[in-house]
């Protein structure tokens, strides 16, 4: 097995072959939300640029941002599992709804808001379906309160991989996002589905560009330096940790020494000296001692 360098879901790759190739981004978006391809009139790509300044931000988020027929849709993916991924998938769609009124506008006019995770990791270890499609509903009636609030996850290790058929479309994108090694790939490939051969060779092609290559050069960079960071200060942290230990160790033991030389009657000065100790720490001794 030949281990892929870079696979779909690493997410500068996701951002570069689906900005790039918008086609497929449509195609990709379409078979994601289960609407066909030709009912998409409006489709508007709102933050294709990746300012390589962003790319050292430790915080750097590559997805998606879309309008499709007048509805904000985010698409990402996201590899790592922090465990707090519900909430902020749900910070991300409360950002895209408050962000679309505009001035003048009444809230009637806020477009329906869809964030869309591709996850790497299981989140719902009760259901054993890959998909999971959220609304806000009245607890006991299942009453929709609004139709604007929609959260889609997909979960990779979920999705069956065995049987392919070219007629899903939708495991047939998942498992471009889910393959691991170049056999994954050339399997998907000798399908010879069209659009999934396009996904295949836009991969191949952006991959070997300067422009890929630098960006993950600063990307790398960055996590390189925030590690280094984070094991600096780590090492101090350990290093104030044992001096701190330290220090209250000697205290403790001062402590003692100033109660069993209080104990045996030695004068308040005596005992300063002995210790190190404060005439105000002593008086606190002597009143634990009496």
């Amino acid at each position: 097995m030949n281990e892929l360098e870079y696979k779909f879901t690493y997410d500068l790759l996701f951002k570069m072959i689906f900005t790039k190739h918008v086609k497929l981004l449509k195609s990709l978006v379409a078979t994601l939300l289960n609407i066909p391809l030709d009912s998409i009139e409006q489709f508007e790509i709102r933050n294709a640029e990746i300012p390589p300044e962003t790319l050292g931000d430790k915080f750097c988020r590559l997805d998606i941002n879309m309008v499709v027929n007048g509805q904000r849709v985010d698409l990402e993916v996201q590899v790592d599992n922090a465990g707090d991924f519900p909430e902020r998938s749900l910070y991300y769609w409360a950002r895209e709804y408050s962000t679309a009124l505009q001035t003048g506008d009444s809230y009637s006019d806020l477009p329906k808001a869809i964030v869309i995770s591709i996850v790497s990791f299981t989140m719902f270890k009760d259901y054993d379906g890959f998909h999971s499609e959220f609304h806000a509903l009245e607890v006991s009636r299942h009453t929709q309160l609004t139709d604007k609030f929609c959260l889609h996850y997909f979960e990779l290790p979920k999705l069956p991989v065995e049987n392919l058929s070219k007629t899903d479309r939708l495991s047939l994108w998942l498992a471009l996002f889910k393959a691991k090694t170049e056999e994954d790939l050339k399997k998907i490939e000798e399908m010879e589905v069209e659009e999934m051969q396009e996904a295949i060779s836009a991969y191949k092609t952006v991959t070997v560009t300067s422009e890929f290559k630098e960006a993950t050069r600063l990307r790398e960079l960055a996590r390189l330096n925030e590690a280094s960071a984070l094991a600096h200060a780590r090492r101090e942290g350990m290093r104030e940790g044992r001096q701190e230990g330290m220090r209250e160790g000697i205290n403790e033991r001062n402590a003692q020494l100033a109660k069993n030389l209080l104990a045996d009657g030695d004068s308040i000065e005596k005992v300063a000296r002995m210790t190190g100790l404060t005439r105000k720490e002593i008086d606190n001794l002597i009143l634990y001692l009496v």
